[in-house]
């Protein structure tokens, strides 16, 4: 694993997933969490933003798919975000994490979280880069 990385922590989405029908009606906030393991000397030698991944553009990209069709559950959901992270040619590995921070939960709580990790595979798909 490149030791190299891109982090981009607590992107705020307002979205509707959820296992109760109330969570998919009402919506609540999100936040996304996305570490990316990538070679980044390439870029730094010729400050070449095409050679390495483009954080605003990765943002964007995160929140359309937080904000398309919902789904049950935040692993779900963390696993299509791993997968579009995955999708860039220069991303080995990847870790997303979705914070539910208003889950229907009785009792008080900080946060709740899933957070996975995700590597290249040979078959996994690239964005043309």
């Amino acid at each position: 694993m490149n030791s190299d990385r891109i982090e981009l922590r607590g992107v705020r989405v307002f979205a509707r997933h959820g296992v109760l029908e109330t969570e998919r009606q009402s919506g609540q906030e999100f936040l996304i969490d996305a570490v990316l393991w990538l070679d980044t000397r390439p870029a730094a030698a010729g400050d070449d933003l095409a050679k390495t991944v483009d954080y605003g553009a990765l943002a964007d990209r995160l929140v359309r798919l937080a904000t398309g069709p919902p789904v049950q559950l935040i692993e779900t959901l963390a696993d299509r975000l791993a997968a579009d992270c995955l999708s860039e040619p220069l991303v080995a590995e990847v870790e997303i994490t979705v914070h539910k921070p208003q889950a229907p939960i009785a009792h008080p709580f900080g946060d709740v979280a899933v957070v996975i990790r995700r590597r290249r595979t040979p078959d996994s798909p690239r964005r043309p880069g």
